[in-house]
């Protein structure tokens, strides 16, 4: 079917875009148009809050919000809210969480809160040239032209930390930076480091065109490629780490808890030198800090280009997490650059996330941090402890039993009789499908 395009698609009404869809590419089928209708608010307010959140809104796309309780961090119990789709997320923050509860729970440690952010340009001049250029002329100015850009945040304690020309010629030919370190404070401060960089921009171009030192040549040659903040902060890093005696691990898959402490580091070493399982690994860190971050309304695309930067930092993509077993004292943690906000954004706005950051005690940006990277620990020490004791799809496929029976239209009963069938079993999609025949059968 050849389909023409649309115009103005934008300016439609919700129902009109509904119609368009369902009418050009779905056959005018009603029952397509039932799904998405039946996900509208039916408080009108609340719709248009959330049809305004992004563009071209048709409907809302829901996922579990879910709780993961008794988390003992730095000395505060905590609740974590976790919006997220995959089985067993959830259920293995809070069995992580329990575990350590005893045990002195999860401590942390904010090492740096510095956020980047760049002036990309092309200029045909001598790199020591341009360098006395701007440690003599052009950083003062930089500074002085975003005095008022800056003002309310150096009032509430942060600002522009400094300024740095980057020489790149040797990578691509006349490339410069303004490398930019930011303190954002409590928010997430993209607007803030962009406003700060695109004047950088326009205070260069001034700068380089009046100054005399600089040839007509080298004048015409400047181009201001972009002004963006980075969204890899390898300076902004909360450590969120777990330890205690090995004869205190308690483990109750049957092994010894030095079998359990030594089979644990060696999978985390094994993730540390292979990438092939670094990327399982770290995938199942982000689990549990995406849920979080999306749960209080913080952008996870960015926290997950950050942490796969981040684990590829030393030339080989590697774990996010470490472990020893040194003296008798098994030692768990994580270095997380994770970059968030907790005012701005969707954090005044959307309500679930308010109802977050109130149950999380309304936490600064820096207590954020540290919740984020201990979700993370939490999520894959419950990884690597089913891993390296029953298995992993021993608990994940009891979580995933669920969506099987659903997809199968099971009944109440059903599900009751399968939540029995596999108590002492493990979950197998095959299983399901043979012991729901033979039920239905008789």
């Amino acid at each position: 079917m050849n389909h023409q395009p649309v115009e103005g698609f934008s300016k439609k009404t919700k129902n009109d875009k509904v119609d368009w869809l369902v009418n050009t590419y779905l056959s005018g089928n009603q029952e397509f148009k039932n799904i998405l209708t039946q996900y509208w608010n039916d408080d009108k307010d609340l719709q248009k809050l959330h049809d305004e959140f992004s563009e071209n809104t048709i409907s809302n796309f829901y996922m579990p919000y879910g709780i993961a309780p008794n988390f003992l961090i730095d000395g505060k119990l905590l609740a974590l809210p976790m919006a997220v789709e995959e089985s067993s997320v959830v259920a293995a923050a809070s069995k992580a969480a329990k575990f350590w509860l005893d045990k002195g729970g999860f401590k942390t440690t904010i090492i740096n809160t510095e956020k980047l952010g760049h002036t990309h340009f092309i200029l045909n001049v001598e790199p020591h040239k341009l360098l006395h250029f701007f440690n003599f002329k052009l950083k003062k100015k930089l500074l002085e032209s975003t005095e008022a850009i800056t003002a309310n945040m150096r009032n509430r304690g942060g600002g522009i930390l400094d300024i740095k020309l980057i020489d790149k010629t040797a990578e691509l030919k006349n490339y410069f930076q303004l490398k930019a370190s930011f303190n954002t404070v409590d928010s997430m401060g993209a607007n803030f480091i962009n406003s700060c960089l695109e004047q950088f921009g326009k205070t260069l171009k001034e700068e380089v065109a009046n100054d005399v030192d600089f040839s007509q040549e080298e004048k015409d040659s400047l181009q201001i490629v972009m002004n963006i903040l980075s969204n890899f902060t390898p300076d902004c890093i909360v450590r969120a780490e777990v330890s205690c005696k090995i004869v205190d691990l308690k483990d109750d898959s049957g092994i010894s808890n030095e079998e359990f402490a030594w089979k644990f580091k060696q999978a985390v070493t094994i993730a540390e030198i292979e990438p092939y399982r670094a990327t399982t690994h770290n995938k199942g860190i982000m689990n549990g800090v995406d849920a979080v971050v999306i749960a209080t309304g913080n952008d996870f695309r960015a926290t997950e280009a950050c942490a796969h930067a981040y684990a590829s930092k030393d030339g080989k993509y590697s774990s996010l997490t470490h472990c020893t077993t040194d003296n008798g004292i098994f030692r768990f943690w994580i270095d997380l650059p994770i970059s968030v906000g907790v005012v701005g954004g969707l954090t005044n706005l959307h309500p679930l996330v308010k109802f977050s950051m109130a149950l999380l005690g309304k936490p600064s940006a820096q207590e954020l941090m540290s919740i984020l990277a201990v979700s993370g620990l939490a999520q894959n020490f419950g990884a690597l402890r089913s891993l390296v004791t029953t298995g992993i799809q021993k608990g994940h496929m009891k979580m995933h039993l669920f969506n099987i029976l659903n997809q199968m239209g099971a009944t109440e009963d059903e599900k009751q009789h399968f939540v029995t069938y596999f108590k002492d079993k493990t979950v197998s999609h095959h299983e399901v499908i043979a012991e729901l025949n033979r039920l239905r059968t008789e």
